[in-house]
């Protein structure tokens, strides 16, 4: 910006403040927020915590190419792309940013080039008369068998409706009673002062113009609460201080009762959700799991195997969560202690959970029981070993007489 730009803006600034140009205008300017896109959305902190939670469980899940089985093929191609989408994002800020896109504007398109997978924008979709969808952005079409349409279904079948239309009434409120609040105390309070004068306002009395735009400087040089201005006044004048007309209590209580509908556009009642995280973080992340994960990872899974395989094809996308990943380490110990003693879970398999490297060793991969913890293929010798008479080959006889 030049220095002529610099001049004139703040030239524009100052006659602006001053209501000079109120009578050219004719309405009154004021500093809204309108949501236009997904980053204003993420301007909400609570928009953006709860994505955050969604899409990080997202990125935890373990995605993998299995057969018509259902059996892992952890040598096909396609797992190359899964781990490394692209050459710049990585496979969990590809995750991030599929699972925020789709749940912010409500719809998708990855693309496949056949070396590696992106995410479009921009792109526009239609129906030809055959019923066939064609995808373009910025006038090119982009070949339907490279690109899917992840949608997040309402009532039309060629678009996907997110929190950004959903809830954009909402939302927008939201981020507007936030930002009331914010400007009031970063400009200390929103201090306003009213100049009263006993004689009639004069145009043409230079000395009194001269008076009223020095009084109007002195005030609007304060740029912290913490500023003292001594200002003389000549007789007839005063200023007084004007009360803010924003309510705190009032905006507070609006952004309780709307802020809390936010989520609920993303299938999460925040309310149940936060009230779960206070007592019990497992039960905080299951219900947040089958509420707005799960659904999410089946849908991405259905169209990134069409993405990758043809309609033939027995090869399908799945994913995978340990839910385990979601609880206090504590909880971890117990459910692998447990486990071992009943049996369930090898030695090893606990220490994998806890995040230590597989002794491999012949006892860490038996099956335990008891508290005794006896290997399970020795179960039987103990009970034999328990029947057993006086002498250690059991042939001889207990005493008949007691």
């Amino acid at each position: 910006m030049g220095l002529r730009s610099r001049i004139s803006n703040f030239l524009y600034r100052q006659a602006e403040k001053r209501g000079w140009l109120d009578d050219f205008k004719g309405n009154i300017r004021y500093g809204g927020r309108y949501v236009s896109n997904s980053e204003d959305a993420l301007s909400s902190s609570d928009v953006y915590s709860l994505l955050q939670d969604i899409s990080n469980q997202i990125v935890l899940a373990k995605w993998k190419v299995v057969n018509a089985a259902g059996i892992e093929q952890p040598n096909h191609k396609i797992n190359r792309v899964l781990n490394r989408p692209n050459n710049y994002l990585t496979r969990s800020e590809f995750l991030k940013l599929l699972t925020n896109v789709f749940l912010l504007d409500g719809e998708v398109f990855p693309i496949f080039d056949g070396r590696e997978l992106h995410i479009a924008n921009d792109v526009y979709t239609e129906l030809d008369e055959q019923l066939i969808v064609h995808f373009k952005t910025n006038g090119t079409e982009i070949p339907a068998s490279m690109i899917r349409h992840i949608k997040n279904i309402g009532a039309d079948h060629l678009s996907g409706v997110g929190i950004s239309k959903l809830g954009h009434e909402t939302l927008e409120g939201v981020l507007n009673a936030e930002k009331v609040l914010t400007d009031k105390y970063r400009k200390g309070g929103l201090l306003a002062f009213l100049l009263k004068l006993d004689a009639h306002i004069n145009p043409q009395n230079a000395a009194q113009s001269k008076l009223i735009n020095a009084i109007l400087d002195q005030l609007e040089s304060i740029d912290e609460s913490r500023t003292v201005k001594l200002i003389p006044l000549g007789k007839g004048y005063s200023i007084d201080t004007m009360k803010s007309p924003i309510d705190d209590e009032k905006i507070l209580e609006y952004l309780n009762v709307y802020k809390k509908d936010l989520g609920k556009f993303m299938g999460v009642d925040v309310e149940i959700y936060r009230a779960l995280m206070k007592v019990d973080i497992e039960k905080a992340m299951m219900y947040l799991h089958n509420k707005a994960v799960r659904p999410i990872l089946q849908l991405f899974g259905e169209h990134l195997s069409a993405l990758f395989f043809d309609a033939n094809s027995q090869l399908r996308i799945e994913s995978e969560i340990d839910i385990l990943d979601f609880v206090p380490y504590s909880t971890k110990t117990n459910i692998a202690f447990n486990l071992v003693r009943t049996m369930i879970t090898t030695p090893d398999d606990s220490r994998a959970m806890l995040g230590f490297d597989k002794l491999n060793s012949p006892e860490a991969s038996k099956l335990y029981i008891s508290k005794d913890l006896v290997a399970g293929e020795d179960l039987g010798k103990a009970t034999d070993d328990s029947l057993k008479g006086g002498d250690e080959n059991g042939k001889e006889k207990g005493d008949t007489d007691i």
